[in-house]
């Protein structure tokens, strides 16, 4: 009897694990937007973030990239999402190839648009430094991903192609600078803003 039934307990066991990890699975759930998945949940450096909403950059009629933002709990306003404590990431991935340069510069002149003038002065350093890296990048091409994450004690630190860049830039007011050029009053584009905040 006993023989009979130590299998019986292992293999009840095995079928609670199997429906434990399904469950998850299901909880680790994808959102794709225009083909590029994004998971609804991630860890960074041992921070669980949730991906408060993704949407893609238009040129015209033309898309450009997908972007999306992930913050530790879900924030609806830009106030929110800047004020938000703990690590944050914005997740990027190329729709089109373009010139990793070009990409730079209209990133500077996003902050430029989105900050408030008496920040600028202090911005300029990190701003030289984030433009030499996309300068140094040459091109960026269609399925190429780069991530902006804010890390407490850290800083700043651009991720693109899975490589890190080096000297993260420290002060907070960067991150946020750069988080307004998709959430501040002047957007990359007024629907992508609406996404990240999860108003579509």
């Amino acid at each position: 009897m006993t023989a009979l039934s130590l299998p019986t307990v292992l293999f009840s066991r095995l079928a609670l694990a199997a429906c434990l990890a399904t469950a998850l699975g299901a909880s680790a759930a994808q959102v794709d937007v225009a083909g590029v998945k994004l998971e609804d949940q991630m860890d960074l450096r041992g921070s669980p973030l949730v991906l408060n909403g993704a949407g893609i950059r238009y040129k015209a009629i033309f898309k450009v990239y997908t972007a999306g933002l992930y913050v530790g709990k879900k924030v609806s306003t830009t106030e929110e999402a800047l004020a938000a404590p703990g690590p944050k990431r914005v997740a990027i991935t190329m729709l089109r190839d373009i010139d990793a340069n070009e990409l730079g510069k209209l990133f500077t002149k996003g902050v430029e648009d989105n900050s408030p003038k008496s920040e600028m002065v202090n911005l300029i350093p990190g701003l030289l430094r984030m433009g030499q890296m996309f300068a140094d990048q040459k091109q960026l091409k269609t399925g190429d991903t780069f991530t902006i994450d804010w890390l407490p004690g850290t800083g700043t630190v651009i991720t693109v192609r899975g490589v890190p860049q080096p000297d993260p830039v420290k002060e907070p007011a960067f991150f946020n600078a750069l988080l307004r050029i998709w959430l501040g009053p002047n957007p990359a584009d007024w629907k992508l803003k609406d996404a990240l905040l999860g108003k579509q």
